[in-house]
């Protein structure tokens, strides 16, 4: 992208489904209840939409490889854009950087990016893992990789490399739950202790139950217009600073170092599109599908040094009063998780800025960051807001 393009575009609506148990109901009736949502918040309608961004092809999002489109049939619109690039969970903030270039060349002017899915109560099943028994696959499913278990394998190289401890990582689960305790839409809301974390089932060790994040229906949406139409609109635009993305890999035998992820190359993406370093972000909603995911972040987008993340985490640097306060409404870890984080946590970060969120409310805070990662920390997206 240009070096000029910061602040062009903003998101001028934001909408989170207050669902986490939905039996019975289509994932496209909540990505409709998103959008509605949304464009309400914004003050636009659905024949306003010329621009359409989504990820669907999970069974229990409810489509398939022509995704963006069936959403779009679902919703009755027609939009002249269109993006259904599907990196995992980094998605939907991938889709936000994607609608500003979109925007700033005119392909667009109101771009609606939306998602949902049934991850808690999809009746059909799903396999647990990301590739497929022919091609690379063929190397690494026979011996039944899950997707924790791959996490699992980057978290025990930290601990083995850098001397993290269990301890560490549980201080992302409890800060988390800490800030889900105010919001009365997240899952779970009753405070828990590293004690807590440490004493709940192993499910791929070195990882807990309370280190993975909770399973959850529901969905999100946010709209995105130019900055001179959010101006005459009237509403309170938050405006996209930065943006950048990057590829890992998908098969964990391609991945050297397991300390090490794509976010390193999107935050300094992100960050120079911005023109901006770490210590200008007050805060940040980190896709947590693991606490590994949080720690590893942390150190990639220059938040600490490479090793430091589990004393970062363990020295109250992520609570508000921290250096970095990070998913304020409880997150992935305690309030929502569909199956792609990436979308809430740009609803978060807009409803942050705003000083609506419904967990923890910062003190005036100007500016966000909202990291995803997908696949087996294969995949990267970073955002930077602004106000």
């Amino acid at each position: 992208m240009p070096a000029d393009w910061s602040g062009a575009v903003a998101i001028v609506g934001a909408y989170e489904s207050p669902r986490r148990r939905a039996p019975g109901v289509h994932p496209f009736a909540i990505q409709a209840e998103c959008a509605k949502g949304a464009l309400e918040d914004a003050g636009l309608g659905m024949q306003d939409v010329d621009g359409l961004a989504t990820a669907a092809s999970f069974p229990a999002e409810g489509a398939r490889e022509m995704a963006v489109a069936e959403i779009a049939e679902y919703l009755g619109i027609h939009p002249r854009w269109a993006d259904g690039t599907d990196i995992g969970g980094a998605a939907p903030v991938s889709h936000a950087g994607h609608a500003v270039a979109a925007i700033a060349a005119g392909l667009a002017e109101v771009v609606l990016v939306t998602y949902a899915a049934c991850g808690y109560s999809w009746p059909h099943g799903a396999p647990d893992y990301l590739t497929y028994a022919h091609g690379p696959g063929q190397w690494e499913l026979p011996y039944g990789p899950s997707t924790v278990a791959t996490y699992a394998l980057a978290a025990r190289r930290h601990m083995h490399d850098y001397g993290t401890t269990a301890e560490d990582l549980a201080a992302i689960a409890v800060q988390c739950r800490a800030n889900a305790s105010a919001n009365p839409h997240a899952r779970y809301t009753a405070p828990v202790t590293v004690d807590d974390v440490l004493d709940s089932p192993l499910i791929a060790d070195p990882l807990h139950r309370l280190d993975c994040c909770v399973v959850t229906d529901s969905g999100g949406a946010f709209v995105l217009t130019s900055a001179r139409h959010a101006r005459e609109m009237g509403t309170r635009p938050v405006y996209v600073l930065g943006f950048g993305e990057a590829l890992g890999q998908v098969s964990m035998s391609q991945m050297w170092p397991f300390t090490a992820t794509a976010a390193a190359a999107s935050g300094a993406r992100a960050y120079q599109t911005a023109g901006m370093r770490p210590d200008e972000i007050d805060c940040a909603q980190l896709y947590d599908s693991f606490t590994i995911t949080v720690l590893l972040a942390l150190e990639d987008l220059g938040f600490c040094a490479k090793g430091e993340g589990g004393k970062f985490a363990s020295a109250g640097e992520l609570a508000p009063g921290g250096r970095l306060p990070i998913n304020t409404d409880g997150g992935g870890l305690s309030s929502n998780h569909p199956g792609r984080r990436g979308a809430l946590a740009v609803v978060e970060a807009v409803r942050q800025l705003r000083g609506t969120s419904p967990g923890v409310r910062l003190d005036s805070p100007r500016t966000a960051l909202v990291h995803g990662m997908g696949g087996s920390l294969s995949t990267s997206a970073t955002l930077i807001l602004g106000v």
